[in-house]
């Protein structure tokens, strides 16, 4: 009995990745002791391809595309991984699963009820200052996790 393979070309099987953010990638993952893998190539890629704040499992079935075999472990692991890298954020909403936002600046979130989507917030230098008015006295923030449940307008005119 004769069994077929399939042959993948070795440029198919690498993940997309622009050279800036492959270099990031290496950087972050080097000052850690980690080496850049297929799979968190692949991961990170997958995140910045569509940035929709994107869940592990949305994640795993786009990567999954790309790198049939990868489990869902793995993908946990990746995520684990670039979040400690400080190359994605983790995003809590109530009750829903982490998401996965690759967008470091200081930003909130806005959670549409309706749709479920996850849209960024942009945050500049004077409204951060003006939230961090809201502290006691003495108190500092390293972080701020700002998130926002709501409806968006009725037409599609959010990008």
């Amino acid at each position: 009995m004769r069994t077929s393979l399939s042959i993948v070309k070795q440029e198919e099987m690498k993940p997309s990745l622009p050279e800036t953010e492959r270099n990031r990638l290496k950087h972050a993952l080097k000052s850690r002791n980690l080496r850049p893998t297929r799979q968190r190539t692949c991961v990170y890629g997958v995140i910045l391809e569509k940035r929709d704040h994107p869940t592990a499992d949305d994640i795993h079935l786009r990567v999954r595309e790309k790198l049939p075999s990868i489990s869902l472990a793995t993908i946990y692991n990746c995520l684990d991984t670039l979040v400690e890298c400080e190359l994605v954020k983790q995003v809590h909403l109530d009750r829903t699963p982490t998401r996965f936002c690759p967008n470091r600046t200081p930003h909130a979130h806005f959670h549409c009820r309706d749709t479920g989507q996850v849209y960024d917030v942009s945050l500049d230098d004077e409204r951060l200052s003006a939230i961090e008015q809201f502290l006691p006295d003495g108190f500092t923030a390293d972080t701020i996790e700002l998130s926002f449940l709501g409806q968006g307008p009725k037409s599609d005119t959010i990008s």
